[in-house]
């Protein structure tokens, strides 16, 4: 009995389910089952209004650029906080896009060369490229209708320190007009809300991939996705540091560029301490729709079954009844011949 009870274990049937098992639970963890190729054109084409969106937004975002900001009134008394010194950029505008867009996408890159998931790449692409636009679009716009002179306006509209005011106490610039321009943009910080738009969204996306809300105590795995934001705050104290801005222009980009990240990442992808953060909405939504597909293909190929099972049963038959009419033939035929 034992020895029959541990062949059963490694018989056909038994070996062949256990590894049907093992490929389910391949597929549920997220093994490569969507790739670029298989599925990268259909989803962007699904997509494609979104894509166009962006690019809507970006053609808004240059046209915002462009715009002339609020010519808002300054006097002399006000410039009591505006005659800080003129100074370069610690981290250069060019800079900006290669931190908080750039290197998230090369790390959505890795997870996908290692997953081989194409909805987590096209939607964490996706939502980051939403949060850094619909965060530029509305700092600039803000910044555009604030004015708020910069810690530095006093040397940018008075280069040579001999400052002008007209009747009602306005200033009269006689700097370049570029730095002019620029000296009404300090409210709220451009820098700062594009690093926290950016890399906060990549810190949301850290925590569910690595599931740093287990509840198991991984401290190590908060400091992975604090770092992100760390640098997003030390760019935040660059700005103050190079009298770029006030510490509530800095304070007020860093909310804006968090909390739209929080938006952005939470229409593509579940709350980071949930059971599934670590994938997308689509993702889970596909292999749901794939296992329907499979049910369904099972149920219609059960009937089959049966009646080819049903077909072998008659068979059986059949030659027993042809047998037995045999038998009764020579039966009749002994009796006829007793009978003669």
């Amino acid at each position: 009995m034992a020895w029959g009870n541990i062949r059963s274990l490694f018989t056909f049937s038994n070996v062949r389910n256990t590894f049907q098992l093992s490929r389910i639970r391949k597929v549920e963890l997220g093994a490569p089952a969507h790739t670029i190729k298989s599925h990268g054109a259909a989803l962007a084409m699904n997509h494609k209004h979104d894509w166009l969106i962006l690019l809507f937004l970006a053609m808004v975002e240059v046209a915002l650029i462009i715009t002339h900001p609020f010519r808002r009134f300054v006097g002399k008394d006000m410039m009591e906080d505006l005659k800080y010194p003129m100074k370069d950029n610690t981290v250069p505008v060019w800079s900006v896009p290669i931190y908080a867009v750039l290197l998230p996408i090369v790390i959505f890159l890795l997870i996908y060369i290692r997953r081989g998931d194409v909805y987590d790449l096209h939607h964490s692409t996706l939502g980051l490229l939403f949060s850094v636009l619909i965060t530029a679009v509305i700092t600039d716009a803000i910044k555009d209708a604030v004015g708020r002179p910069r810690p530095d306006f006093f040397y940018r509209c008075f280069p040579d320190g001999k400052d002008f005011y007209d009747q009602l106490g306005n200033v009269i610039c006689h700097g370049k007009a570029g730095d002019i321009k620029e000296g009404h943009k300090s409210f709220p910080s451009g820098h700062t809300s594009w690093s926290f738009a950016g890399l906060g969204f990549l810190s949301l996306y850290l925590s569910g991939k690595i599931q740093a809300f287990d509840r198991r105590g991984h401290v190590a795995k908060l400091c992975i996705i604090f770092l992100p934001l760390l640098v997003a705050s030390l760019i935040g104290v660059s700005r103050v540091n190079d009298y770029w801005h006030h510490w509530q222009d800095v304070f007020a980009g860093g909310l804006l560029g968090l909390v739209v990240a929080a938006f952005c990442y939470r229409q593509f992808f579940p709350n980071p301490y949930d059971d599934d953060g670590w994938g997308p909405y689509a993702y889970f939504k596909a292999m749901e729709e794939a296992r329907c597909n499979t049910n369904t293909s099972n149920n219609m190929t059960t009937p089959d079954v049966q009646a080819q099972g049903i077909q072998v049963v008659n068979q059986p038959g059949r030659q027993n009844g042809g047998a037995v009419g045999n038998l009764s033939s020579a039966q009749d035929a002994m009796e006829s011949g007793r009978s003669l």
